[in-house]
């Protein structure tokens, strides 16, 4: 696919800039100020204090939703300052709360693996702020952010039409590229949204930043949506239903504490004697069932996935090839995409779409997201629904 990049924010642009107090955010905001733009700091404030405190001196990793939120606005408070940066904190928490932690929850009780930073991407970061800017009457040129990802336009219309909407394409840092996490973001937001860390090495940018004497440089990433001790406390609000944990053949293996506490792929924590490593298989949540099997009984030939976005919303018309990546740390995997007929009293939100692997996969989750890639251009994605597999287990 051809394309082209889209003009980066110039001197004498309005741009706004989501600031989370770490090193890329910084760096960015700090870019486009040398750049002579007008840049306007924003934050978004998430943390309501609904979870109780950790116990007195136990270090939290960083993370997205948690007790160190008042900590990083200080710190962006205090880095605008020193740039004679305009700066403003919008507060999000109720959307959040909504959009994110609920979503969250629902959709481990309901035996799937949801991805909330892509659910924060769409709804919080380039939803609800955004929003909230634009209610404080900010008027700007260009949203940017730290994510490592670029803004491109094709050269030809998408699927055989005349529509070439503003798409996202891999950063240069591969190590470190951020699409699939905002693959669901609309075209018609990305028109004004840039990365200017899109062609900027991770390393370069520790560098730029340690140059400038950012205080963000010496920062811990956040690694997490929430501290892993506060996993627990989050499903706190109501009593985890305990259930038969059972393997391939319907065998009763052991008990689980609650469907909410496992993963498609996951190994430890289990609680299950075995003479050869075992893992979660799948989630049965209409029975209230864990399903373990060997390694090689994870694999997957293809999958289902429905509730898609079309960049443009320009839906395919045929069967077309492209590459997939079923999670944010899988390689791009040769695809068939076609549409899927649902059997009789399967639904599915939108039209499903039956993606068909040219090498099997491991542990495909249910409720992950199914991004498509063209020539390193996001040209769709869903969300997982269910596996399949074209070939018999054990069959030679």
């Amino acid at each position: 696919m051809k394309y082209i990049e889209q003009d980066m924010p110039k001197a004498g642009d309005i741009v706004a800039v989501g600031l989370s107090g770490g090193v890329d955010s910084t760096l960015t905001a700090l870019i486009l100020k040398k750049k002579g733009c007008k840049v306007i700091g924003v934050t978004m404030s998430l943390w309501d204090g609904r979870l109780p405190e950790m116990e007195e001196g136990k270090k939290l990793r960083e993370s997205c939703y948690g007790p160190g939120e008042e900590k990083n606005i200080e710190q962006c408070r205090k880095f605008c300052a020193e740039q004679g940066i305009e700066y403003h904190v919008i507060d999000v928490k109720d959307s959040y709360r909504k959009e994110v932690l609920e979503y969250f929850k629902a959709e481990y009780r309901a035996g799937r693996t949801p991805n909330p930073c892509i659910r924060c991407n769409r709804y919080i970061k380039f939803g609800a702020l955004l929003q909230g800017i634009c209610k404080m009457d900010i008027d700007y040129d260009y949203f940017c952010t730290g994510h490592y990802a670029k803004i491109v336009r094709p050269t030809e219309g998408l699927f055989g039409t005349d529509i070439k909407p503003a798409m996202i394409h891999t950063a240069m840092d591969q190590s470190k590229d951020q699409t699939y996490f905002i693959y669901r973001v609309p075209s018609s937001i990305l028109e004004k949204v840039r990365f200017p860390l899109a062609d900027i090495p991770k390393s370069e940018v520790f560098r730029l930043a340690k140059e400038y004497n950012l205080a963000a440089a010496d920062r811990e990433e956040s690694q997490d949506f929430i501290p892993e001790e506060y996993f627990d406390m989050l499903f706190s609000d109501r009593p985890s239903v305990p259930g038969d944990i059972i393997d391939l053949d319907g065998h009763v293996l052991g008990k689980h504490r609650g469907i909410e506490h496992y993963t498609v792929g996951q190994r430890r924590g289990l609680g299950v004697s075995s003479t050869k490593p075992l893992y979660v298989h799948s989630i049965d949540a209409v029975n209230n069932l864990v399903v373990l099997a060997s390694n090689d009984d994870l694999n997957s030939d293809g999958l289902v996935a429905d509730d898609f976005v079309w960049p443009g919303e320009v839906e395919p018309k045929d069967k077309f090839e492209a590459f997939v990546k079923i999670r944010l740390a899988s390689k791009p995997v040769h695809v068939v995409v076609e549409k899927y007929i649902p059997a009789e009293g399967e639904v599915f939100a939108g039209q499903p779409w039956k993606i068909t692997f040219d090498t099997p996969q491991r542990a495909v989750a249910p409720g992950q997201s199914a991004v498509l890639y063209k020539d390193g251009i996001i040209v769709g994605g869903g969300i997982i629904s269910k596996t399949f597999q074209t070939k018999i287990i054990g069959a030679d």
